[in-house]
């Protein structure tokens, strides 16, 4: 690859890891004052759909949209490229109508089923973004494929901009006007088709010039609409899998939790409170994976780049700071939380209900950051079975035992599956995954420094928010501000233990030090005061 076109590649995946940090940010952050305006219930309402939604976005913004970049760069000539695209766009648009007209006409039915008839109008509302789905993954995958992200980025800013702001209006006008959840809830999830159709308008002129108007003679033989689908279900549809798989989880909680808590024998209005209540920790985990995997995607070009040029002493040496900096970053994500758990939970949504359930479901951090990196590095190696393979395994786990657990456990048997789920998925990639990254984990004592390095630092953030508890007295210490102070202080302490235990422990080599914030700073100081002391 030339080196101009590398740079261009790595700029533009940049750009594109840029943008998607921000809109996973402000996807995580908008349902902490969702939840504070509408109460428990008004969450659970909303959370009911989100799914719907996730499943939707996840579609439109990573999957199909990575496949078709792939279609297109395989194409030869400007040409090829824009008759593939438009193929493309016609297959989708087949299926976004049928999945559609599916989620309009069985509203009610998908309601029923999640044990609660009201919510059908919310899944009437989001299922019109379905429509502008083949035109945003289409244009998406177009630019992504000709290695422009600009477009990408731009439009998902867009999209996760106005929709944040209409949720936010629909639950102000909820609050201001005595709304019902269920109208509150139709409106805010109305903002995914007014979100969809404003981040479309970036790609007007690619699709009145390449989707609308008429087809040019193709330049080179193309695949037929029938070999195309068939790629579309197989390799389209397994990156969907993939991206989609926390949201797939959330979707079996739709369908389970509600009922399992009403079959245990709380009345239905307890029981959506209580899911409002789980629903706190979906918020939290997404904000504890963007910590954990943002820096270890730095390494994502640097990896391509290492495969590309056959250099496989490099590819595993980006591969292991890939899997250290994402597993340490999530394990110390992970203890943080749930040591700080009681103080969050209270700073956050004014209380300390479900405090055991979060703090189960927060281990889901650990696990679904190292399915993201293993699945990054086994999808640059073009490895799908033992990704497939797992992912319907945890999905399998999910679906069997959530409910049963729900009814014995309550919401904190939902955690424990969510989390269960997750590590057999994980169980089984590791498992099915080369040797060589299955060694990644297990060299050089790596993962037994980590554990007791988390250990050491879990205690002491509990011990320091027990003593300044105590110095307070009760009453001060459950009030929202002093919480927010513990929260400070103790992720202060925390993040201080960590990192003086990393540098004690040599828990990683320069390489990892170097991707992580302050990295290069903290090897300098490190490095002078041993010349100070010899």
């Amino acid at each position: 690859m030339p080196k101009d076109h590398l740079n261009t590649v790595f700029k533009g995946a940049l750009i594109l890891s840029i943008s998607s940090l921000v809109a996973k940010i402000l996807s995580a952050v908008y349902r902490i004052p969702l939840q504070n305006m509408v109460g428990n219930t008004g969450f659970y309402v909303y959370q009911q759909i989100y799914p719907l939604y996730g499943i939707g976005m996840t579609f439109a913004l990573n999957g199909f949209p990575n496949f078709i970049s792939k279609l297109v760069a395989e194409q030869p000539d400007e040409t090829s490229k824009s008759l593939i695209a438009r193929r493309a766009f016609h297959i989708l648009s087949g299926l976004s109508l049928v999945v559609f007209f599916g989620l309009q006409l069985g509203a009610t039915w998908i309601a029923a089923h999640m044990g609660d008839v009201n919510l059908a109008p919310i899944i009437s509302a989001v299922a019109w973004m379905f429509v502008f789905m083949p035109w945003l993954a289409t244009g998406r995958g177009y630019y992504q494929g000709k290695f422009l992200m600009g477009p990408t980025a731009v439009s998902q800013l867009i999209e996760q901009v106005v929709r944040v702001a209409i949720i936010i209006m629909a639950a102000y006008f909820s609050v201001r006007l005595g709304w019902d959840n269920y109208r509150m809830g139709t409106w805010a999830m109305s903002s995914a088709p007014l979100a969809a159709i404003c981040s479309s308008l970036i790609f007007t002129a690619f699709g009145l010039r390449y989707l609308l108007a008429p087809a040019p003679a193709p330049t080179h033989p193309l695949p037929s609409y029938r070999k195309l689908t068939k790629r579309f279900v197989i390799e389209g549809g397994t990156l969907c899998l993939v991206a989609a798989v926390v949201i797939l989880l959330q979707l079996v909680d739709s369908f389970t939790v509600m009922q399992g808590l009403v079959h245990q024998g709380q009345l239905p209005e307890v029981a959506k409170a209580l899911k409002g209540v789980y629903d706190r920790g979906q918020p939290l985990v997404q904000l504890g994976l963007v910590v954990a995997t943002a820096f270890s995607a730095t390494l994502l070009p640097a990896l391509t780049d290492a495969l590309a040029k056959r250099q496989p002493i490099e590819f595993k040496r980006q591969t292991q700071a890939m899997v250290h900096v994402s597993l340490a970053l999530s394990m110390a994500a992970t203890v943080g939380l749930v040591a700080l758990m009681p103080q969050i939970n209270r700073l956050l949504f004014g209380s300390l209900e479900g405090t055991t359930a979060l703090r189960i479901y927060i281990i889901s951090i650990l696990f679904a950051a190292l399915i993201t990196t293993y699945t990054s590095v086994l999808q640059s190696l073009n490895e799908y079975t033992a990704m497939i393979i797992g992912i319907i395994a945890g999905l399998a786990t999910k679906v069997l035992a959530n409910y049963i657990f729900v009814v014995h456990y309550g919401i904190n048997g939902a955690s424990a599956v969510t989390v269960l789920s997750l590590a057999v998925m994980f169980a089984v990639m590791w498992l099915g995954s080369p040797e060589d990254l299955q060694q990644v984990l297990l060299e050089s004592g790596y993962l037994i420094k980590l554990l007791a390095l988390s250990a050491v630092m879990g205690i002491v953030v509990i011990l320091s928010c027990h003593q300044i508890t105590a110095l307070v007295g009760p009453i001060l210490a459950n009030t929202r501000g002093m919480a927010g102070i513990i929260t400070v202080i103790g992720v202060l302490i925390g993040v201080l233990v960590f990192v003086a235990g990393a540098v004690y422990a040599r828990l990683f080599t320069i390489r990892e030090w170097l991707v992580l914030p302050y990295g290069k700073r903290l090897i300098k100081a490190v490095a002078k005061g041993k010349e100070h002391h010899s």
